[in-house]
This record gives structure tokens, sequence and C-alpha cells, in this order.
């Protein structure tokens, strides 16, 4: 691998990790910091992403994602020529988020929608990064927001084309957190915030119908009842058993033996499936979250089994082999 394809394969694959890490953090369920560091993330995440692009078109021509200064002259005055500008180490400095996202909009290349987004976290992160975000009055925004930029960082990668399949990872969406209705109108809003609520809705207004989002509208009810639509449930002599349907189960554990075969050859650059790999795989069927067996034909005590993987199983294999990257040059 020459050494710009490999820069343009550790952008992607820092990018790719740096938005794992802010779902990840987002999700833990006592942190409170939580809206802060996920903007800073996902922000790093995006600049990362769309550097990755300007390069790849470029042809992996590395001023293009240099941040260039004019030449001084021995006067002092700026030249027409352009210098790669240098940072206080003295190594060069790389364009900003900003500028790469003013870059790709005038190009045509970005919605306008996905810069909208990522202006308001953008906002979120400089308030973290430089002042402080005095509370916690946006959360149910910030989440909006948060939805919205993870659906358009998907979508994005694959109208660019780069090849990253999120199938191989737990890439989903934030849960949604109960955030109690009226939230924003008992807030009592410092003056930085009022300001970060009005640029909010002025992002908003600003929307155009595209398939990316600026947020997304979260909406929870939380109804009583004893509806239990979903689940099939019986009585047992030493207890109450869930039963769960053949299609919930599928989805748990939708790989066959074949199927974890044909993926972790995609996903490892040393896998060989001989003695050492079946003793792994023993470590992951000792899990029932990642292994289940069915019956044929679950009425027949003698019937043959057929094994089921969760596509989680990587959380195992991933201690013992080495990935690949999981995107195209």
């Amino acid at each position: 691998m020459s050494k710009r394809n490999s820069l343009y394969h550790s952008l992607l694959d820092k990018s790719l990790n740096s938005m794992l890490s802010a779902i990840e953090l987002y999700n833990k369920p006592n942190f409170s910091y939580r809206e802060e560091v996920f903007a800073i993330l996902s922000v790093n995440a995006w600049e990362l992403l769309l550097k990755a692009f300007i390069f790849k078109k470029s042809k992996y021509n590395t001023r293009s994602i240099y941040e260039l200064v004019p030449k001084k002259k021995k006067d002092g005055t700026n030249s027409t020529r352009l210098m790669v500008a240098k940072n206080r180490a003295g190594n060069p400095k790389t364009i900003s988020v900003v500028a790469a996202l003013e870059e790709l909009l005038k190009s045509g290349e970005l919605p306008r929608n996905v810069k909208l987004n990522l202006e308001a976290l953008i906002e979120l992160r400089d308030n973290a990064i430089h002042f402080t975000n005095t509370s916690n009055s946006f959360g149910k925004q910030i989440q909006e927001l948060g939805f919205a930029c993870i659906k358009n960082y998907i979508e994005i990668t694959k109208k660019w084309d780069f090849g990253i399949q999120f199938d191989k990872y737990n890439f989903y969406l934030m849960p949604l957190a109960y955030v109690e209705k009226g939230t924003m109108a008992k807030a009592v809003l410092t003056s930085e915030e009022e300001n970060y609520a009005a640029l909010l809705q002025d992002k908003l207004k600003e929307t155009e119908d595209s398939s990316f989002d600026i947020a997304i509208t979260i909406d929870v009810q939380l109804k009583k009842g004893n509806s239990i639509d979903g689940l099939g449930m019986h009585y047992d002599p030493n207890g109450v058993a869930v039963t769960l349907s053949e299609e919930d189960i599928r989805k748990r554990y939708p790989w066959t033996h074949q199927d974890l075969v044909d993926n972790a050859k995609e996903r490892y650059t040393d896998i060989k499936f001989n003695s050492t790999f079946y003793e792994h795989l023993r470590e992951v069927k000792s899990n029932s979250k990642l292994y289940h067996e069915r019956k044929l034909d679950p009425k027949n005590s003698k019937s043959p089994i057929k094994p089921f993987y969760s596509t989680n199983v990587w959380q195992i294999l991933d201690k013992y082999y080495h990935k690949k990257y999981f995107i195209t040059p």
C-alpha cells in the first residue's frame, strides 16, 4: 500500500472509530458530559471523513487537505505563491472542518442540510472546548441533532462510495432516552444558551427537501396499559417463561456457520479455519448472547441441531485476529 493510500485509509479508519466512540460515550448510563463529548467526537469524525473525500478526489494530492497561505517576500509583503502553513510544532496544518464544508458545498458534493447540522454541532463543540456549557438545557435538542448526524454520516459514506460496511459494527442510532416534556420551558437559560437556542432555530429554518437531515424529531410517549404485543407468554410450573417468535430469534442470531466463516474471511487478514479457530469458537458458543442452537424439528428430541450466531461475535474473535480495512481504495 502506497504512503498516500495509507493516509487515505488512516483518515477513514480514524473517522469511523471517532464516530463509534461518540456513540459509545453518549450511550453511557451515567455520563453528565455526554452532549459535549458527542459533539466533539462526531465533528472530528466528520472532519476526517470530509478530508478523506477531498484527498481521494484530488487523486491523493496531500496539498488538497493542507492549509495554504501566501509566501512572504523579502520585504514582508505577500507573494502570489502559496505555501503550506505550519503549526506550532512545525508540522503542516490541514484545512479546518469549516473550510472543508465550504469547499464541498460550493462544488455541489455536500448537501446543505449536512452542513447546517454540523454547524450546530460545531457551535456546541466550540463552547465545550473554549468556554463551557453551563447546564443540560438542550438534552433533547442535542439528541435530535445527534440522530441526524449519524444518519447523515451513514448516508454520505454510501453516496461517496467509501465502502464502509456498517453491518460489521454495532453502528446503530443512539437509543432514545426519556426526556421530560417541557424541559426547555422549565429551564432557566443563560444568555449563551439563549444564543445557542436561537442558532438552532435559524438552522432549522434553512432546511431543504433532502434525504439528509438537520435534526430528527424525537417524540416519546409513555402509556399505561396491559398490552404486551409481540411477546408470546405461557405459564411454566417453575415460573413465567417468555417465548420469542422464530422471527425474533433469527433477528438476534442472523448468521449461520457459513455466514460467520464468510464474514470472518472479509474481516481478518490472518484467519485460518483450523483447530485454533474452533477453540475460539467454543468461547463464542459459551456466550448465550452470541450463540443459539435450534432444532430442525423442535418436537423431536433427536432432531439435528443447527447453530446460529449473533453479528456481535467480533467482540470475541477480534481478540485473536487482525482486522483488515473495511473500505475500498
